[in-house]
Formats: structure tokens, C-alpha cells, sequence
């Protein structure tokens, strides 16, 4: 667009009749600022035009933007309640789980303590058992040392006669030899 032109590169407004100008200076004048104005006015409306297309592009660009975040927002809550469900899922389960573990660990629990008590109650019946036969081994083996001690004394007393008949047969036998020998003589 040419555009108006500035007013220094305007022609000169000639004056006549002792400075008052001409009425063809000033119907010229007149129709120049009539172009001017005609011409800045259709610049005004370009513009504006320009303007209130780009205000729609990017209006329509905003509303667009607009309209794609509200459905990326969306998508995200949905996402989000997803995950959220998943997370309360694997909670339950987890809890589920853990409580399943702790009702199997307080039953093997039970189990070893039942087992634990079973041989508690075997050990104390064998412990009771060897004690007794260690009392019976006691009295047996007090009785065989009473045994052995009246057979020691009675071996000794035995010997002791023996040794007193050896010596009364001895006796005898020197006697009879002596007496032998006084008949030999």
C-alpha cells in the first residue's frame, strides 16, 4: 500500500489575496486530506482485519489447545483412578496375603509347640524311666557289693580254715610220721 504521503512531501499550499489562499488551493488541500483520510482509514480496516484474523487463529488455536487439554486432563483422572485401583488392589492382596502368612505361621507355631510339648512329655517319661532303673542298678549294685563282701569274708574264713586244717593236717602228718618213724626204729 502507497499509503499517504507525509506532509513535507506535500505540495505547498499557495496563498493569494494578501495571504488568504485560493479556493482551488484549498479544494485541493481538501481533497488531498480527503485521499489521506480515505487512504489511512482503509489501512485502519486492513489492520483491523489482520488483526481480528489473527485474534481468530489463535483464538481458534487457544479453543483448540484448550479443548486438547481438557481431554489429556481427563485422560490423566481416568489414568489416575486406574492406578489408584490397581494400588488398592495390590494393597488388599498384599494385606490379604499377609494375613494368610501370619494365620500359616501362627499355625505351624501351634504345630511345633504341640510337637515340642509331645517330646517334652516323651523326654520327662524316658528320664523318669532311666531314673528308675538307675535306682534299680543302685540297689542291685548295692546288693552285689553286700553279695561280694559276705563272699569276700566267707572266701577269707574259708581260707583261713584251710589254712588252719592245712596246718592241723601238717600237724597230723608230722605226728604220723613220727610216729612212723618210732615204729621203724
Amino acid at each position: 500500500m502507497g499509503g499517504p504521503t507525509p506532509p513535507a512531501e506535500r505540495a505547498p499550499v499557495v496563498m493569494s489575496n494578501a495571504g488568504f489562499p485560493g479556493y482551488r488551493t484549498i479544494s485541493q488541500h481538501l481533497n488531498d486530506l480527503k485521499k489521506e483520510n480515505f487512504s489511512l482509514k482503509l489501512r485502519i480496516y486492513f489492520l483491523e482485519e489482520r488483526i481480528q484474523q489473527k485474534y481468530e487463529e489463535s483464538s481458534g488455536d487457544v479453543f483448540k489447545r484448550d479443548i486438547e487439554l481438557k481431554v489429556e486432563v481427563q485422560s490423566l483422572k481416568k489414568e489416575l483412578e486406574e492406578k489408584q485401583q490397581l494400588l488398592d488392589k495390590a494393597l488388599s492382596t498384599v494385606e490379604s496375603l499377609s494375613n494368610q502368612n501370619e494365620a500359616e505361621l501362627q499355625q505351624r507355631l501351634a504345630e511345633r509347640q504341640e510337637d515340642i510339648s509331645h517330646m517334652q512329655e516323651i523326654l520327662r517319661t524316658k528320664v523318669q524311666f532311666l531314673q528308675e532303673e538307675a535306682e534299680l542298678a543302685r540297689a542291685d549294685a548295692e546288693r552285689m557289693s553286700s553279695l561280694v563282701d559276705a563272699e569276700s569274708q566267707r572266701c577269707l574264713d574259708l581260707e583261713r580254715e584251710a589254712a588252719v586244717r592245712a596246718e592241723e593236717c601238717r600237724g597230723l602228718r608230722l605226728r604220723q610220721g613220727d610216729r612212723s618213724k618210732k615204729r621203724l626204729r
